[in-house]
């Protein structure tokens, strides 16, 4: 039986893992659960799943019903170092998931990562700990989990291109004329996907697919020239791999995230999973288009955030975060959600780290700057 801990639990990713492991209770046991500041529910789940020890990030009490309670900015973290997980699901978001990441692979554990942002942040870092301890990263994000699949007993030197689908989000066909017009009820409404606040309103900019790339490139060892975004509405092809004989391997299945952490939790195996299979009869049309980087910037800002790969791809996360949650609180317009990315790169571009705190450090002075432009 595997020890497993699930970091956000009480987001969509972690709601979803542990709906996977209700459907196999023979197979997993779950040590620990962490969440940002939902208390009631991470009870609820530690109760659940019969958990003792769990991380809340902001909490001030020791102890509930039972229940121990690590607390703080550094708790699901340290959740982790003392449960001695055999695999680690990381769904937080953010950049509070760069450290639990760091800590999961310095024990060797299978990181599970949900939280792309380990790896946009801190990739150098992270692969590094990958080195030292031979530990392994199985991606959850769908379209990272269909590469992962597709290079399965592929040799890395005869992959072509990695083509990564981006269902375009709900502003595919809008005008950009109309950009400045759009509400927080809008962006919230993913025509494909259920997920967390802050990822949808980034799959609506797609800066959700920028964060991507970035991820593809430190998980998959592929240039970034090579790594390129396709336009998939329907969200069946979860993404491809082209290979120098110009064959294309596609990973599909149906837009479900429980399939994709399923893999994780039983690769190298598969686990069987009871939920509706893909109708192909009723499937009418796949769809590709290239992406619309004059309206959609934030594909372009992250290849130049790539071109000084430690440091402002941390700044730009930050501003993202700092930016998304000031267009969900209506303090600036949608489409200035990307201009304060920008200048929030520009004023700090030239910032060098030596080490994980560094990168902490430098995502706290990107979230400073980033919020004193927003009214």
């Amino acid at each position: 039986m595997k020890k497993v801990v699930v970091l956000g639990s009480t987001g969509s990713i972690g709601r979803s893992t542990l709906d996977v492991i209700r459907r196999k209770p023979d197979a997993f046991t779950i040590t620990g659960l962490s969440a940002g500041a939902d208390s009631q529910t991470l009870l609820e789940q530690a109760r659940e799943f019969g958990v003792g020890l769990v991380a809340l990030n902001a909490f001030s009490g020791r102890s509930s019903e039972g229940v121990q309670i690590l607390s703080g900015e550094r708790s699901a973290a340290e959740l982790v170092a003392l449960t001695k997980p055999d695999i680690v699901v990381n769904g937080i978001s953010g950049a509070a998931g760069f450290l639990p990441s760091l800590q999961a692979l310095r024990q060797g554990a299978v990181l599970a990562l949900a939280n792309k942002e380990s790896l946009v942040i801190g990739g150098d870092f992270i692969t590094r700990e990958i080195q030292l301890n031979g530990a392994r990263i199985v991606p959850v994000d769908s379209e990272h989990s269909a590469i992962f699949q597709c290079l399965a007993g592929e040799r890395p030197e005869e992959v072509s291109r990695i083509l990564l689908t981006a269902s375009g989000g709900p502003f595919r066909t809008r005008p950009k004329e109309s950009f400045a017009g759009i509400t927080p009820e809008e962006a919230l409404s993913h025509p494909t996907w259920s997920m967390g606040r802050r990822i949808t309103i980034d799959s609506a900019t797609m800066m959700n697919k920028g964060l991507e790339i970035i991820e593809a490139y430190w998980l998959f060892g592929v240039e970034l020239s090579r790594i390129r975004v396709v336009v998939h509405p329907q969200s069946i092809v979860h993404s491809m791999v082209e290979f120098r004989d110009m064959s294309i391997k596609a990973q599909m299945g149906i837009p479900d995230m429980r399939v994709a952490i399923a893999y994780a939790l039983s690769w190298p195996s598969r686990m069987e999973l009871s939920l509706t299979p893909m109708d192909f009869a009723a499937m009418k049309t796949l769809e590709f288009f290239p992406p619309d980087e004059d309206k959609f910037p934030a594909l372009g800002i992250a290849r130049e955030a790539m071109e000084q790969p430690r440091t402002l791809p941390c700044i730009m996360n930050a501003a993202d975060e700092i930016a998304v949650e000031g267009f969900l609180k209506r303090r600036i317009r949608f489409d200035e959600i990307t201009d304060i990315i920008r200048k929030t790169m520009d004023k700090l571009a030239g910032s060098r780290v030596s080490s994980p705190e560094d990168l902490i450090e430098l995502d706290r002075e990107s979230r400073k700057i980033a919020e004193n432009m927003i009214p």
